[in-house]
């Protein structure tokens, strides 16, 4: 497997929480973005950018780069892969595959990257499942995808990542989600608590 570049995405407006960037709430100690880089970045072989807007300086303690998202009107996570795509393209030329994760996924399995190329089945994208619930935004995407999500966010005006996943065959990727469902997203101070009562 050719070196994988890596996707955090941190560009959702986190209405549920409050408002404010989730992935930087605290959890038993540490960032919500710390647990993600720090079970992330291991997997990834051709680093991990940060896909967030609006003044980087709060991501300081990234290690990484953080890349905005062009596209005007915040037209969701599309844009976010869309970026991150192009960056793959123009500075890591030798990679394939772009791996995305969210930035409020503290329980990321170990072995995330590997499974989604290892049982991809030649699709163009897999994505993670569990529970019977798929994870659109934790996938694993070609790069050669890049112009065609180019085209269906500027051209078509889509949306709705699991309409472009389905268009291009995506294929789902099953984890357990017992004891711990690896893809427990943090959307609410609910979920938070929930969180910390896991890690307890």
């Amino acid at each position: 497997m050719a070196p994988v570049l890596g996707v955090i995405l941190a560009g959702g407006l986190s209405r549920r929480m409050g408002g404010g960037d989730k992935p930087l709430r605290v959890l038993a100690g540490s960032t919500l973005l710390d647990r993600v880089v720090e079970r992330f970045t291991p997997q990834c072989g051709a680093g991990v950018i940060l896909n967030a807007n609006g003044d980087p300086a709060r991501f300081s303690e990234f290690s990484g780069l953080v890349v905005p998202d062009e596209m005007p009107d915040h037209p969701g996570p599309l844009a976010g892969i869309l970026a991150a795509l192009d960056h793959a393209a123009s500075h890591h030329p030798s990679t394939t595959h772009l791996a995305s994760v969210t930035g409020d996924a503290p329980f990321l399995p170990l072995d995330l990257v590997e499974r989604l190329h290892a049982e991809r089945a030649g699709s163009a994208i897999a994505m993670a499942s569990s529970a019977g619930r798929e994870h659109f935004t934790v996938a694993l995407w070609a790069v050669s995808l890049r112009e065609d999500l180019r085209a269906a966010l500027v051209e078509r005006g889509e949306r709705r990542v699991g309409a472009f996943l389905a268009r291009h065959g995506a294929v789902a990727v099953e984890w357990p989600a017992e004891p711990v469902d690896p893809f427990l997203n943090i959307n609410t101070p609910e979920d938070l608590a929930l969180a910390e009562a896991l890690l307890r």
